[in-house]
């Protein structure tokens, strides 16, 4: 598999995971969607950076 497959595949993935709850659980996914907005920045780029890192941690593993 190339790289531009690869990276499809792992679009496509995200793509899935991230609408699993809005399809599951409209309201519950709208209430975490109004709590992150009211969020403050500091939070929020915590949020992402610990989610970067988890990310980076995974695809560290499953390829080492």
């Amino acid at each position: 598999m190339d790289m531009w497959q690869q990276l499809m595949l792992a679009l496509g993935l995200f793509l899935v995971f991230e609408g699993l709850l809005p399809f599951a659980n409209p309201g519950q996914w709208r209430r975490l969607v109004m709590q992150v907005a009211q969020s403050d920045d500091r939070t929020i780029r915590l949020t992402g950076l610990i989610s970067m890192l988890l990310g980076l941690a995974v695809l560290y593993i499953t390829n080492h």
